[in-house]
């Protein structure tokens, strides 16, 4: 049984990430959200698909900047981000545990450990240095929104992963296809369950979500095309055209203190109840 549906499944999303890859190419998205949908599309097959079309793929000619506005397409957004950029350190630290025969908890706290450095250094400070200014700065900003999201992350994967790894021997080794479904069911419930928590860093101007970004029309002075910008739209928070500055010149309304310790403390609760479950 357990067979037919794995193999339905990686024939979903073989299929499914090859349409991202090749329609996303038309979406004036990011480069780093492409790559993000096309990540997510990997990992959760044909619903990553579902969620590409339905969230981020222009309906029609000029209409993305108004389309991806809408909240709720901004936190998909952010979500995809970190579940994409989270989840590539995390099936590094899952396939390294297996071959160094880490277990249990040591092995939950690799995974832990590589998707946040790679979601936070790479995903989120790297790619996003730009609208921030530099580099330091992106690391700065993005320790906090990447940490609670991580931690909604892992809570959502870790009782998934443990039950898989419960029930089907084969499904904690990356030689057999048991583990792979087992990642993707993982990664789909971390993505469910950090959804909520994206929205309130979407809302609070702690992360960002969807871009547009379209080639700038060329000039008589320089009479080629200018570089890609991104342009502002409504319900994305921290974005500007470049022509008016950085987002690191635009500093989002701040947080109180007393609020980001009390998310802080609400996602290590959450993570922990998640560990509770899979121990």
């Amino acid at each position: 049984m357990l067979e037919g549906v794995m193999l339905l499944w990686f024939v979903l999303a073989a299929l499914s990430t090859a349409f991202v890859i090749v329609d996303i190419r038309s979406t004036p998205e990011s480069t780093v959200m492409k790559w993000g949908f096309v990540l997510l599309t990997a990992y959760t097959g044909p619903i990553g698909a579902f969620l590409y079309v339905l969230g981020c793929r222009e309906p029609l000619p000029g209409m993305h900047e108004q389309y991806v506005a809408v909240r709720w397409r901004q936190v998909l957004g952010s979500t995809m981000h970190c579940v994409a950029g989270d989840g590539v350190g995390i099936l590094v630290g899952a396939v390294l545990a297996r071959h160094f025969q880490i277990v249990g908890v040591a092995e939950i706290a690799l995974e832990y450990g590589l998707g946040f450095l790679f979601g936070w250094t790479v995903f989120q400070a790297l790619f996003m240095r730009e609208m921030s200014g530099s580099y330091s700065r992106s690391l700065r900003t993005t320790f906090i929104p990447e940490f609670l999201s991580m931690n909604i992350l892992m809570a959502g994967m870790v009782p998934v992963a443990a039950l898989f790894a419960h029930y089907f021997d084969a499904a904690s080794d990356p030689l057999h296809p048991e583990f792979w479904f087992r990642m993707s069911m993982a990664l789909l419930a971390g993505f469910i369950v950090a959804y909520p928590m994206n929205w309130w860093l979407v809302a609070h101007h702690l992360k960002h979500g969807m871009t547009t970004v379209r080639p700038a029309a060329a000039t008589p002075a320089e009479g080629s095309t200018k570089p890609a910008a991104i342009r502002q739209h409504p319900g994305h928070p921290g974005m500007a055209e470049p022509a008016k500055g950085s987002a690191a010149d635009m500093p989002a309304p701040a947080v109180p203190r007393i609020a980001l310790l009390g998310m802080t403390l609400l996602s290590l609760a959450i993570f922990a109840g998640g560990l509770l479950i899979a121990i």
